[in-house]
């Protein structure tokens, strides 16, 4: 029976299952993308997220416990270098998921599977609208008082303009 485990098993025996993750993760470490099945993907975030954030402090004991996961020294010094530079500010959420359609032979789902941070098409076109971003809290006495220097300039312009 399976009674409380909630993950997906992707239909593989547990050795197997961690054998593939373990793959998965070191190739997206490399490459920073990989495409991939849906289902593998999401599986993947589950398992490489923590890592991820395990690489954030790099201490001994965090090195040996990610190495442990990986077995592979070239993604764990890849892992605490760039990556962990890239993300040391981020709270969470390092990997994004791309639906990309179907796979033509078993019309299986596929995604693409992705560090957020070394995205530069979405980081770039975020980082220059995230200073004009609105929000709701508090926008009112900001939004007013930017409201009334405009409407003060142009009553102004108006004025130079007539004399």
């Amino acid at each position: 029976m399976r009674h409380g485990k909630k993950f997906n098993h992707l239909g593989r025996k547990k050795g197997h299952r961690d054998a593939l993750l373990k793959n998965l993760s070191i190739s997206l470490i490399t490459h920073k993308r990989i495409n991939t099945t849906l289902a593998k993907a999401k599986a993947l975030r589950v398992h490489l997220e923590p890592l991820v954030t395990k690489a954030k402090d790099n201490t001994t004991h965090s090195r040996r416990v990610v190495f442990s996961y990986l077995q592979n020294k070239e993604a764990a010094k890849e892992l605490f270098g760039p990556v962990a530079e890239k993300v040391g500010d981020r709270p969470g959420g390092y990997l994004r998921i791309i639906k990309t359609g179907f796979r033509k032979g078993d019309a299986a789902e596929m995604a693409m599977i992705e560090f957020v941070d070394f995205n530069t098409v979405y980081n770039n076109s975020n980082s220059t609208s995230g200073s004009k971003r609105r929000r709701r809290r508090g926008g009112a006495k900001t939004a007013g008082a930017a409201t009334a220097a405009v409407a003060a300039k142009t009553t102004a312009d108006a004025k130079s303009e007539e004399e």
